[in-house]
């Protein structure tokens, strides 16, 4: 995250983008930070440091090359694999080991944010849980090049997004906010999106996983693999 411009880019920007703005764009109060990777270690690293006071590290698969500098900024570059074809590769992924910190749980309050680039229309940037998972789970996903969030629970699943795709290869940041009867979404700190509804409580025994899913095939289940840059990952809770 060390020497990346500021994320806000204003209406004007947005509009360049392609993005459909409500008349408002106010963010909720922010939580507490339970996570901060910064994505910031050298060339070879294979421990993804939480600088947070959790101390929630992860495991950075071999195929992820870290030390990646761009436009001022150093990330991790996660490489282009197409959907759908076989094999699996694990290596491709950054793992978190679960932790309850990492659960948007019944939180009246709950956000992720995450700085990328891409020129790729597809892959799930940072997820929790599949849709399979007892407890729910959340993910920041990427259908068609338009980012979108996503949470599912016991009393349902909430969804919302960009309208347009956000893959011109220049850094943007999407935040994803939800409570217990909404979620929103903005980028670049605009918000995009926001739909009314209840998950209930989110609370899985599964690893955080960036940069695709942690189980699948690829045959019949695609694992999404992202590929493009991130350079840092937030979470809050409230």
């Amino acid at each position: 995250m060390r020497g990346r411009r500021a994320a806000v880019l204003g209406v004007a920007a947005a509009s360049m983008l392609g993005l459909s703005l409500p008349a408002a764009a106010v963010s909720a109060p922010p939580g507490s930070t339970v996570a901060l990777w910064q994505m910031d270690e050298g060339p070879g690293a294979k421990v993804m440091v939480d600088s947070g006071s959790a101390g929630l590290n992860g495991s950075i698969g071999g195929h992820v090359t870290t030390g990646v500098t761009y436009d001022g900024a150093t990330g991790y570059r996660f490489p282009r694999l197409q959907p759908n074809t076989p094999p699996a590769d694990p290596e491709h992924l950054v793992t978190v080991p679960d932790a309850p910190f990492l659960d948007p749980g019944d939180a009246s309050f709950y956000a992720i944010e995450i700085r990328y680039r891409t020129t790729n229309k597809f892959g799930n940037l940072i997820q929790k849980g599949q849709s399979t998972a007892r407890g729910g789970q959340f993910k920041i996903q990427l259908p068609k090049g338009r980012p979108s969030c996503y949470f599912k629970g016991p009393l349902g699943r909430v969804g919302a997004g960009a309208k347009s795709p956000i893959n011109d290869g220049n850094w943007h940041v999407l935040r994803c906010e939800h409570t217990p009867t909404s979620t929103t979404f903005y980028v670049d700190g605009v918000r995009v999106g926001r739909k009314n509804g209840q998950t209930g409580t989110i609370d899985n025994k599964v690893a955080l996983t960036i940069g695709g899913k942690p189980n699948c095939d690829q045959i019949k289940i695609t694992c999404d693999y992202f590929g493009g840059d991130i350079d840092y990952v937030k979470i809050e809770k409230g």
